[in-house]
């Protein structure tokens, strides 16, 4: 089944208790704790463009990455008058290719837990090709305690014209948690039935620290004190080695 594909025209609708803005102050006050310039930012795995047309409406120039066309159909028309508009690019975190650095590379929303482990280290190795010189990446994961303890539960999300059921499943010999999606939308009098799997991988810190620094970013630091961090979110920092 596909991921990111039905569920995109929903998916805002389904995470309106998300705190983007939150998310962009923690993401601005790493950057004048840096005190270095931030002018040009990378958005990956951008999903809907929430956060990334935040950062934009405060003067940042973005770029927003991510693999689904569907999800960037949907940031593609939430343009808001006045404000330079992000490039919004169709590619995969492995496959990330711009046509220069950035000041600095955010990914949110546990995204790169989207990633299998044999993915991260071409992920790091492009985003320290693309990030500059004492740049730096910000990202959250979700923790393993955190997808662990999401074994066997089961979700609901029902408004007016949708019901959204979702069914989580941890297999430990993969580390990944594997979660069905069914989605049933209103149309006319009757309801449509569609399908996604969502995988996401439990990776370690350990070996999140080395592959950053293997990569050649230094200043790995995890961090606690962002936006959901007591609801399993575990955020990182690093810096590109000048």
């Amino acid at each position: 089944m596909s991921c990111y594909a039905p569920l995109a025209r929903w998916y805002d609708r389904l995470t309106g208790d998300v705190p983007y803005a939150a998310f962009a102050d923690y993401d601005e006050a790493l950057f004048r704790a840096d005190g270095g310039e931030f002018g040009l930012l990378l958005d990956l795995c951008c999903g809907t463009g929430t956060l990334t047309w935040a950062l934009a409406e405060r003067g940042y120039e973005m770029i927003g990455c991510d693999r689904s066309v569907d999800m960037l159909m949907q940031a593609r028309d939430k343009a808001v008058p006045g404000v330079q508009p992000p490039l919004f690019l169709c590619q995969s975190a492995e496959e990330l290719d711009l046509y220069g650095t950035v000041d600095a590379a955010v990914c949110s929303l546990d995204a790169l837990n989207y990633l299998a482990p044999e993915l991260l280290p071409e992920v790091f190795r492009r985003l320290h090709l693309f990030v500059r010189p004492e740049g730096l990446l910000i990202f959250d994961m979700r923790t393993p305690d955190f997808l662990r303890a999401l074994d066997g539960q089961i979700f609901v999300d029902e408004t007016e014209d949708l019901l959204c059921l979702w069914r989580a499943d941890f297999d430990e010999d993969s580390r990944a948690l594997v979660y069905g999606m069914d989605l049933f939308t209103r149309r006319g009098g009757l309801w449509a039935r569609e399908g996604e799997e969502h995988i996401e991988y439990a990776h370690k810190p350990d070996a999140l620290r080395q592959l950053l620094e293997q990569a050649g970013f230094d200043a790995v630091r995890f961090r606690q004190d962002g936006p959901q961090a007591d609801q399993g979110r575990l955020w990182l920092t690093a810096k590109r080695k000048a």
